[in-house]
């Protein structure tokens, strides 16, 4: 990984951790409390506090891992068997979902990132805050009688 994070970084979490506490000027238990205050104030701080929650979970997931294979290897005489090779599975796994968390914590952090400040980002920011439907999820009234229009949903015709 880049921006102050190496392949040998055994504490990405840390790393990432200090990154945020550094941006948001308080530590991680203030601004887990102060976005779980108020979830919209700064939606920047409540994706990045959900983010790296998802990453310290992501975390213990690929520790537990790691653990359950390295027990299994302390067992095994020369050759490793396949419910072994699974747990390796398990650990690449483990790794490749705590990075890709990570990754999206480091492009929460970057103002700069691409995609952060073109048009289509500015056009999200916009619709942010917009919870409902973007289209009405039913049909308007119609009073009886009232033809409806040739473009109105018809039944498909089966294949010959």
């Amino acid at each position: 990984m880049t921006d102050g994070i190496s392949d040998e970084s055994a504490d990405v979490v840390g790393v990432l951790t200090e990154r945020i506490e550094a941006r948001f000027d308080m530590g991680m238990d203030q601004l887990k409390a102060a976005v779980a205050a108020a979830p919209t104030a700064n939606p920047d701080a409540t994706d990045v506090v959900k983010w790296h929650g998802l990453l310290v979970e992501a975390q213990s997931v690929l520790e537990r891992a790691e653990d359950d294979l390295l027990a299994a290897l302390e067992t095994q005489p020369s050759e490793v068997d396949d419910p072994t090779t699974g747990l390796d599975d398990r650990v690449s796994a483990a790794v490749t979902t705590r990075d890709g968390r990570a990754m999206v914590v480091q492009w929460l952090l970057d103002p700069d990132a691409p995609g952060k400040k073109d048009l289509a980002a500015e056009r999200l920011a916009r619709l942010r805050p917009w919870s409902g439907p973007a289209l009405p999820t039913s049909a308007p009234h119609r009073p009886p009688g009232t033809p409806a229009p040739a473009s109105a949903w018809r039944p498909a015709r089966s294949a010959r």
